[in-house]
């Protein structure tokens, strides 16, 4: 096996366990409607990846997977804070919105955190 073969290898497992994060994420955040239905598939998807030796690298991933729902709550809030108003067709709808920038950080952080441990981490 050839080094970028390995590096290749390495990745894969981490994309994986980030979707798994994700999937978790997404999971607490609908906790008390569909959460615990979502809940199961990373579950499952934690013990496939968890049976598996080569796979332990890309653990680092699942932090980083965290940080999707973050973004996205980011992204949702992009114009606040404030009470944010749009004219749509001949009526007016207002949203309050909350600042972005907490949500933003605190998502690039887990995924910069998660990316820096799984480079650090050498097999």
């Amino acid at each position: 096996m050839t080094a970028s073969t390995f590096d290749r290898r390495r990745w894969v497992w981490f994309i994986a366990w980030m979707v798994t994060g994700i999937a978790y994420s997404f999971g607490l955040l609908g906790a008390l409607t569909i959460g615990p239905l979502v809940v199961v598939i990373p579950v499952v998807a934690t013990i496939f990846l968890g049976n598996r030796p080569a796979a332990h690298v890309g653990v680092p991933g699942l932090v980083s997977g965290l940080s999707v729902p973050l973004f996205y709550v980011a992204y949702l809030n992009r114009a606040g804070p404030g009470t944010i108003c749009r004219n749509i067709g001949t009526t007016q709808t207002c949203t309050d919105e909350w600042s972005p920038w907490p949500w933003l950080v605190i998502g690039a952080a887990l995924f910069v955190g998660g990316s820096l441990w799984f480079r650090s981490k050498r097999v």
